[in-house]
């Protein structure tokens, strides 16, 4: 309850200084924090925001999915096995490294302007932030615990599932939580690009019709989206990483 407590206090305060920033700025472009939250509940109500919503809560979950799915087993086997670690290290440092951002129009060629080509664009730069965390967390795991392991008889599949996978757990959530914020700012760019749907578009949309409390409006929804994706997660981690938990 403290922690729930701690982050409802949090958001008034955050809400007062909108506030108060909105009167004293006393700008069109800043509307007051209540006319948005009547625009938003409007919206919801007669569902002109509830596609837009829905749509965009799918790119980003499948986004992150398809890169968990990638980056974790691929994490995993680079971090333990030194031979694997030595072929693909070289690869990673060098693609690591590049904005995969700028990659977007070449997707599209690729792949259309459909869904696709913004999941992929969210999962690829999310793969290599869940894949350098996963492997550098399979890597650092002491190698007496492998050796406990085999002399017990252990195969390789069931040391990977009961020492290399639980000990990287952790570290592979906080990747993920890292990660959330990260898709979510990429969706926004991906959806205010070659598309008509999606939250991106409402902010650029009502940014370009200088409509400012539909601006505020698409920009909260997008927050609001990350910050349940955030404590969807948290409370995940929190079942299945119980042992981590510090509160």
């Amino acid at each position: 309850m403290g922690r729930k407590r701690d982050i409802l206090i949090a958001a008034l305060i955050l809400v007062g200084l909108w506030q108060v920033s909105a009167l004293l700025l006393d700008s069109m472009a800043l509307p007051e924090p209540w006319i948005v939250l009547v625009d938003t509940a409007s919206k919801i109500a007669d569902g002109s925001l509830l596609d837009d919503l829905a749509i965009s809560t799918f790119r980003a979950l499948s986004g992150i999915i398809l890169a968990l799915a990638a980056a974790v087993p691929l994490g995993l086997a680079v971090g333990a096995e030194d031979s694997l670690r030595r072929r693909l290290s070289p690869f990673i440092y060098l693609l690591y490294p590049i904005p995969h951002v700028v990659l977007l129009p070449l997707i599209i060629i690729l792949f259309g302007i459909g869904n696709f080509s913004k999941i992929f664009l969210i999962a690829l730069i999310v793969f290599f932030q869940i894949l350098v965390t996963t492997r550098d967390a399979a890597r650092n795991i002491h190698r007496n615990y492998f050796h406990s392991m085999q002399t017990l008889g252990a195969t390789r599949l069931q040391i990977y599932r009961h020492v290399i996978l639980p000990a990287s757990l952790p570290k592979i959530l906080t990747a993920m939580r890292i990660s959330i914020g990260t898709a979510v700012a990429i969706l926004f760019f991906v959806e205010s690009f070659a598309t008509t749907t999606g939250l991106g578009y409402i902010i650029m949309d009502s940014w370009g019709r200088a409509d400012y409390v539909a601006l505020y409006t698409g920009i909260s929804c997008m927050a609001l989206l990350g910050f349940a994706l955030y404590l969807l997660l948290d409370r995940l981690e929190r079942r299945i990483c119980a042992w981590t938990r510090t509160d």
